[in-house]
């Protein structure tokens, strides 16, 4: 039998997501090896977030099994205020599997996807969301100038082609040093990459007065939720080497997929920057104004929600079970 009234049966109104979900896959099995320095990068990656990002948002976190010194390190952020959602994955499902979960859970209505060894400057995310809203074909908008190949963009390049005000260029107009700047951290060699760079032109469209990369990747996108559910579930059955679905189906379904000239993100790797890292700091779009911070109020911090509930399961005993 029921004892008593459920009180929350008097609460009015309850909060209200973000517009933005900001969202981070995370797997570090242990800190060895490979995964030595992975937690200072997710730290760094996180830690960026919450600096550099001067509009409203709610991050969103899912751990794929990972270690328990990285589980506690998200629980405490959570505790803190800093994660919004935090999904902690008894089995490793794979990047693509919590890519299934999170195209579904996210509440926003806009989902900035990164990796959790990418770091975000100042003010990355605004120019992002701004693309996506004057432009609702926008399918995948990645914050930084890429080469990516053109198999997957097809939609994109027919677009542009089919729009006579839309001015699609292609060449080499990426410069070697921005392109070795990302593909330097993915651990192919230097050799590869200049190989790759050499027979593969970049294409770039302008719209109006702004220029952007045909392209994008899928470490780091920003897209709208009701596209992501109209991509539907993707094929999941290994941890990695899957993700070009998501490239696929984006593309398939008539989407345009871009990137900008400009660095808004940067890929880090699985050890922590150097020097040269914070010596060539990019240019970035204007730092957005500063969204009101996300005081507690006095009804929400730990000793006074301690108190209330002391006081309410007193009083429960006293009106109910006395």
């Amino acid at each position: 039998m029921r004892v008593g009234q459920n009180p929350a049966k008097s609460v009015t109104e309850v909060a209200q997501p973000a517009n933005i979900t900001v969202a981070v896959v995370v797997y570090i099995p242990f800190l060895e090896g490979y995964y030595q320095q992975s937690l200072d990068v997710l730290k760094l990656c996180l830690e960026s977030i919450q600096q550099n990002t001067q509009i409203s948002f709610d991050l969103l976190v899912f751990d794929n099994a990972s270690c328990e010194e990285v589980r506690q390190y998200l629980q405490t952020a959570q505790a803190e205020g800093k994660i919004q959602f935090l999904t902690l994955s008894d089995k490793n499902i794979g990047k693509v599997g919590a890519w299934n979960y999170i195209f579904g859970a996210a509440p926003g209505k806009f989902v900035a996807y990164t990796d959790a060894d990418v770091y975000h400057y100042p003010g990355w995310l605004a120019p992002l969301v701004e693309v996506l809203e004057k432009y609702p074909k926008v399918g995948m908008m990645t914050g930084l100038p890429l080469l990516p190949p053109e198999q997957y963009s097809t939609a994109t390049i027919a677009w542009a082609e089919d729009h006579p005000d839309i001015h699609l260029e292609r060449g080499k107009l990426l410069p070697w040093e921005d392109f070795w700047r990302h593909a330097g951290t993915l651990g192919g060699g230097e050799e590869k990459a200049r190989a790759f760079y050499e027979e593969n032109d970049a294409l770039q469209v302008t719209i109006g007065e702004q220029h952007y990369f045909v392209g994008a990747s899928h470490f780091q996108f920003v897209s709208r939720k009701e596209i992501l559910q109209e991509v539907g579930t993707l094929h999941a059955d290994r941890p990695m080497g899957q993700v070009r679905q998501f490239d696929e189906a984006i593309n398939a379904l008539g989407y345009l997929r871009l990137c900008t000239p400009d660095w808004h993100v940067q890929h880090v790797g699985n050890t922590m920057p150097g020097k040269e890292f914070w010596a060539g700091q990019p240019q970035t779009a204007p730092a957005e104004s500063p969204a009101a911070p996300r005081k507690k109020t006095i009804w929400q911090t730990r000793l006074m929600q301690k108190v209330l509930r002391w006081v309410y399961d007193r009083s429960f005993n006293i009106l109910y079970r006395n």
